[in-house]
């Protein structure tokens, strides 16, 4: 079975958006009314997926997909807490609906509402809702709702440990993603994602963030941003500041994916990470889209990197399977009890 840990529903029904841009507009304008959740029916949705994500996975040979809302649309830098909540609902219910269209395909991963500075406890609440509710399977986590002006306590300080408890008591694991960035020095895609994944990491070497939290889990998206190129230089700092080493003291509890969209990038995580902390991941028909032109390969056909990666059986099926069934035992209950 291959599953791919990191898809977003960046091609939602164009209510979905027109619904976010009343949204905002209201906040500009509080005489505007309330807009109403969108009304989209299944047609639309079915449309929406069949012909863009279910069409590439099954091209491409994946099985299922950890869905969630579009990563830049959650937008965590609209400070207002209400907007924030509802906007995380619609999108997560969105993202229930696909699962329940095509149930042997997709499971839910939900959105978050944060804010900057703002409290937890939405966020902890709308998490509760989507796991045990509609029987989603993790969450992404914003290190940074400011987008891109770092604004929030790094995740191990207190601030964030309401989420943490609520996390362990689900057993649910977080993807570290940030949103849509606010600053001009860093682009969405090509600096404030690998900023953020390669800063979090910087933050897990410098705490004991697991000492108080055994069992909560992290996936680094995106090859884990710059850490594999740069390993030597985290341990030499582990070191250096009188840390553990980080191979004993992050990552029994850190895994990360493989949008990594060339291939001497993917042969570097193997090599450098090994295949025990490696989730199989693609992010299609996301950040990076169309064909490498000298290779005449889609950026994001990350299966093929990985199957020219000099890999064994067992290590592909570790990278394939059975890393995502570890690190999201809802997922692999699942699985499991649908005889997969």
């Amino acid at each position: 079975m291959i599953i791919d840990c990191h898809g977003h529903y960046t091609t939602t029904p164009p209510r979905q958006q027109a619904f976010r841009d009343a949204q905002l507009a209201r906040l500009a304008d509080p005489s505007l009314p309330t807009p109403a959740p969108p009304a989209i029916g299944d047609d639309a949705i079915r449309e929406s997926v069949e012909n863009n994500q279910l069409k590439v996975l099954g091209e491409r040979g994946g099985d299922l997909m950890l869905f969630s809302p579009r990563a830049s649309g959650m937008e965590h830098h609209v400070a207002d807490a209400e907007t924030a909540r509802v906007w995380a609902r619609v999108s997560n219910d969105l993202v229930h609906r696909v699962v329940g269209l095509f149930p042997r395909h997709f499971a839910g991963v939900c959105q978050l509402p944060q804010t900057p500075g703002g409290a937890l406890d939405d966020a902890t609440a709308e998490l509760r809702r989507c796991v045990e509710d509609l029987g989603f399977v993790g969450c992404n986590l914003n290190p940074d709702p400011s987008g891109g002006h770092w604004t929030s306590p790094p995740l191990t300080d207190p601030y964030w440990f309401p989420l943490y408890e609520t996390m362990a008591e689900l057993d649910v694991p977080a993807m570290i993603h940030v949103s849509a960035s606010c600053n001009p020095a860093f682009h969405t895609l090509g600096a404030h994602y690998l900023n953020a994944d390669t800063s979090v990491f910087m933050q897990l070497v410098q705490g004991d963030l697991f000492e108080r939290f055994p069992t909560l889990r992290f996936v680094i998206p995106h090859g884990g941003g710059a850490v594999p190129y740069h390993w030597g230089r985290y341990r030499g700092l582990a070191v250096r500041m009188g840390r553990p080493d980080p191979s004993d003291h992050v990552m029994k509890n850190v895994f990360f994916d493989t949008c990594v969209y060339h291939q001497p990038g993917i042969d570097l995580l193997h090599q450098v990470i090994g295949p025990d902390n490696v989730l199989f991941a693609s992010e299609m028909l996301g950040a990076v889209r169309g064909v490498d032109p000298e290779t005449g390969i889609a950026w994001d056909d990350t299966k093929r990197y990985i199957d020219n990666a000099g890999l064994t059986d067992e290590e592909r099926h570790k990278i394939f399977e059975t890393n995502a069934r570890r690190v999201y035992p809802r997922l692999h209950a699942r699985l499991t009890s649908e005889g997969r």
